[in-house]
């Protein structure tokens, strides 16, 4: 618990998150930090062909301890954390004993994590939890997952008596603004299947994510004196707001939960002669997620016959569901959750609401279901983790290993 505590805290503290608006890969400079510390870390517990490539994709190798023949497997992470709130300066707080009590992140501020909101909190009275300062994230998404990975490849190093086949390991850039698995090389892996350890909650096992797009809708206007605008103004702003009132209300992230999708508009900026939003579209069921982006093009349509053809639509695929690729290989999942019960987690399998390196991965050749890395609350203030979700991860990790190398023996 220890170790995985000090190396969790370690990474935390680096600055690493991504930019959507960067064209480099990695995005941001400041990725190169944490990367450099891992490839480090990767050569110390004594792993072999340590790599990391011109866009900071990191490989390792932990080599087969037997000698008949097993698949090779892969466990992937990412060290990017999200955009969508300050990751620098983090400080993290431990919380030992949890008291099943709110948490007083920031007396100053008046930032309190609470179970009355957060009820997933006392799942873990009497654990310790790690949490922020209320001012950053923690970065538990997905810096968990790198110190559980490390973690087992390091017992598997020091426990030789443990079998187990080749293993590799890959730490992307750039997953949380849709782009760990660009420039991943999959060849290069060499895994028959992989794993993220990239969800949330102890317990989870997911093989399904949502089918995803992204659009910008821009829309041209004319600017006229208000006082003589009449047949001659057009509102950019209010054309951009007609268009969002026409997408179903109740479809929105806040209002769906399950395998239900949405749509979410993320950004919004505007003028009278030009507004700009931007959205994503989910959903789990490929017909409907294509019906999603089809009322898209016909709210773009008709708007565009009634205001003289001033929105553009953009729209581009993100990712699929990788049931799809999963299903046909689905004894990778029953070795996961085999892992789980022998080390005393009861397994959740459900679909995942959002996407992970392993949807795009799948559907490059590399099957990649997603196990838990213990956080909850990510990309906020309110994020936080367990310390024993993270060991019970490193303990699954180390049981794949050897369920993988013991079922190829029989």
């Amino acid at each position: 618990m220890k170790q995985i505590i000090d190396r969790f805290l370690r990474y935390a503290m680096i600055d690493s998150q991504s930019n959507p608006n960067s064209k480099t890969t990695p995005s941001t400079e400041k990725q190169w930090h944490i990367a450099e510390e891992l490839v480090f870390d990767l050569q110390e517990i004594g792993l072999s062909d340590v790599t990391i490539d011109n866009n900071a994709y990191i490989m390792a190798t932990l080599p087969s301890n037997v000698d008949y023949e097993v698949p090779t497997i892969g466990f992937i992470s990412h060290f990017d954390t999200s955009p969508d709130f300050t990751g620098k300066d983090v400080n993290p707080q431990i919380i030992e004993n949890y008291d099943g009590k709110d948490i007083v992140l920031n007396a100053e501020k008046n930032i309190i994590l609470s179970p009355d909101y957060f009820e997933d909190l006392l799942q873990y009275k009497g654990q310790t939890l790690i949490t922020t300062d209320g001012t950053t994230l923690l970065g538990a998404d997905d810096k968990a997952g790198i110190t559980e990975i490390i973690t087992a490849m390091s017992y598997l190093v020091k426990n030789p008596e443990v079998k187990h086949g080749k293993i590799r390991i890959g730490f992307t850039p750039d997953e949380e603004i849709g782009r760990g698995a660009h420039k991943f090389d999959v060849e290069k892996f060499g895994a028959e299947w992989a794993y993220t350890m990239d969800g949330s909650q102890i317990g989870e096992l997911e093989y399904e994510n949502f089918n995803a797009a992204g659009a910008k809708i821009i829309i041209e206007g004319r600017s006229v004196h208000p006082g003589y605008a009449k047949g001659k103004m057009v509102n950019a702003i209010s054309i951009a707001n007609e268009f969002m009132s026409i997408l179903p209300p109740e479809e929105t992230p806040q209002h769906t939960t399950g395998r239900e999708g949405f749509f979410h508009v993320h950004s919004l900026k505007g003028e009278i002669e030009n507004a700009e939003f931007q959205l994503i579209i989910r959903d789990h069921d490929k017909e409907k997620f294509e019906e999603r982006k089809q009322l898209l093009q016909v709210i773009t349509d008709n708007l565009n016959a009634i205001h003289n053809n001033c929105i553009t639509l953009e729209m581009n695929d993100q990712y699929y569901n990788m049931r799809e690729k999963i299903e046909p290989v689905l004894h990778i999942v029953d070795i996961a959750k085999e892992a789980m019960e022998a080390v005393g987690v009861t397994p959740i399998i459900k679909p995942i609401r959002g996407g992970t390196d392993g949807s795009q991965l799948s559907y490059m050749g590399l099957p990649c279901p997603n196990i838990f890395a213990g956080g909850h609350n990510f990309h906020g203030k309110f994020e936080y983790v367990p310390v024993h979700s993270m060991v019970k991860a490193t303990e699954v990790i180390v049981r794949i290993c050897e369920f993988t190398a013991l079922k190829s023996k029989e």
